[in-house]
């Protein structure tokens, strides 16, 4: 495998996900630790920027995960690029949730807008602009078409761009590698 230096990280809504947004439950706590280990191993192979994007669930996750390898000292090149899929898209989020992304948004490396479009075009803009700036992609992906248009997108790209691609399997935590 060549060596690579950044990685974008992608994923289905968990509402298609069985544990949805419940991160006690043990199938989440698997996903997360499925993550952090992707994430060394990547590391060690040299990506050092990872691209997350700013919505509920694994691009939260995602992000709160690769601060923590940073501040432990796992990491200490990593570097976080925050990805917004359009301003005001926390807007009706939780009070808990939007204290976590500004928290992300506070610690990591680099801000960008990834659209001005809002709903569903800028989730797709952003998504494809992680891509297009990544050397490698993990997707976190239950296989059902049903409910996955930006992460078929993200995963198109990476087919046309031959990137390596790390699937993981939100439900039952297998990781499949292609190229």
């Amino acid at each position: 495998m060549d060596k690579f230096y950044s990685c974008a990280v992608v994923s289905q809504r968990p509402t298609q996900f069985k544990f949805k947004y419940q991160e006690y439950m043990t199938s989440c706590k698997r996903l997360k630790k499925r993550l952090h280990d992707v994430f060394m191993e990547l590391y060690r192979r040299g990506v050092r920027r990872y691209y997350v994007g700013g919505a509920l669930g694994v691009d939260l996750w995602a992000g709160e995960i690769l601060l923590e390898m940073r501040w432990q000292k796992e990491c200490p090149e990593l570097k976080i690029v925050l990805v917004y899929p359009f301003p005001g898209h926390d807007e009706r989020w939780d009070p808990k949730s939007r204290e976590r992304l500004h928290r992300l948004k506070e610690n990591c490396d680099q801000f960008v807008m990834g659209s001005r479009g809002v709903g569903a075009q800028g989730y797709k803009e952003r998504t494809v602009y992680m891509v297009q700036c990544a050397d490698c992609l993990v997707a976190v992906y239950n296989n059902d078409p049903q409910g996955a248009g930006s992460i078929r997108v993200a995963m198109r790209i990476a087919k046309t761009r031959r990137l390596p691609l790390v699937l993981i399997h939100p439900n039952t935590g297998k990781i499949s590698r292609i190229g």
